[in-house]
């Protein structure tokens, strides 16, 4: 079956690292006719905004977009480019499994967790603005609507992928109204799924908690900034930002891309490490029904990091972005 996909390189590694993974693809036999654009325009909108309208029509007419790392200034500049896409395509739930990638040097073993992350609202979007000089007010906005939409997304993805458990993550405790709604909102669905063990926990000691003792987690249902913090704070149990994926899905449209930075300091030198784009392009395979050809690339995947001969520099290898592609594909093959 072939696929149209909309490709959003990204910047900085962003190409070479979206380069590599369509090679891998290819090598697994998987026939997508990609659509590639860029994500960001030169050219402000009447809302300050640098997302490219033309990525955005490109991914609601595909449905499905790959995209790699953007920037994001600092305390000024334009908004995100990737939360617009985010907000614009209402990509409302956040998807990111973490787990140990054998041979990668990590904190805590047998890792495998799951987060959900409302990706819509709260903190998170930013919306703020300045009272007088000196006073600046940001909006914690949550809603029924969306906090009730990602339960369902959370409890209906743990009963189709075996997790028996989902701790919601709040601040209620303080945040009586906003994370109080969530909460309730969460409520109100978990007893639609009776198998599937409901607890709750405070952000701050869900903090602590992952890192004492993270096999007591399976799934983790969070709002937006604390799904941020969170979900980081996960892939650094495991190795980091480049050994995960990630996943934005909405109800028409699904955007999988790598979170790490676009390390600009090593962009076209050859040298970036594609790993977790691929990982989000075998979320991206799992959503498009090629489950076989995910679990090959997942296994071949975890066949070089464990041989460790071909992995590259920031795991503790010394392949380039070629040599560590080249023996993706190469396990690909039968042996």
């Amino acid at each position: 079956m072939r696929h149209k996909v909309t490709l959003i390189p990204g910047e900085g590694i962003g190409p070479e690292v979206s380069a590599a993974v369509r090679r891998i693809l290819e090598a697994a036999g998987v026939q997508i006719d990609w659509e590639e654009i860029e994500g960001r325009t030169d050219k402000e909108t009447e809302k300050g905004q640098l997302v490219n309208q033309s990525a955005v029509d490109a991914v609601r007419r595909n449905g499905v977009a790959l995209k790699g790392p953007m920037g994001t200034a600092i305390a000024g500049g334009a908004p995100s480019v990737n939360v617009a896409l985010r907000k614009t395509l209402d990509l409302y739930a956040n998807l990111r499994p973490v787990k140990n990638m054998p041979g990668v040097k990590s904190k805590i073993e047998d890792v495998d967790v799951v987060l959900v992350r409302e990706n819509t609202e709260d903190l998170y979007s930013g919306l703020e603005h300045e009272v007088v000089p000196g006073v600046v007010e940001s909006l914690k906005i949550i809603t029924e609507r969306a906090s009730t939409r990602i339960a369902k997304f959370a409890f209906e993805y743990a009963r189709k992928n075996g997790r028996k458990k989902i701790h919601a993550i709040h601040k209620a405790n303080i945040m009586k109204l906003s994370d109080g709604l969530f909460l309730k909102s969460i409520r109100a669905v978990a007893p639609q799924y009776p198998e599937i063990e409901y607890l709750e926990m405070i952000v701050d000691n869900a903090c602590m908690q992952i890192v004492m003792n993270t096999q007591q987690f399976d799934l983790l249902l969070l709002p937006n900034l604390y799904g941020d913090v969170m979900s980081d704070l996960a892939a650094g149990l495991v190795g980091g930002l480049g050994v995960v994926g990630s996943a934005n899905i909405g109800d028409h449209a699904a955007m999988f891309e790598a979170v790490h930075g676009t390390a600009p300091d090593i962009a076209g030198k050859g040298l970036a490490n594609p790993t977790a784009l691929l990982m989000s392009s075998i979320l991206m395979l799992d959503h498009l029904g090629e489950r076989s050809a995910a679990r090959r690339i997942e296994a071949a995947l975890e066949r070089v990091y464990r041989e460790g001969k071909h992995t590259t520099k920031d795991v503790g290898g010394k392949a380039g972005t070629n040599e560590f592609t080249d023996a993706v594909i190469a396990a690909l093959r039968p042996s």
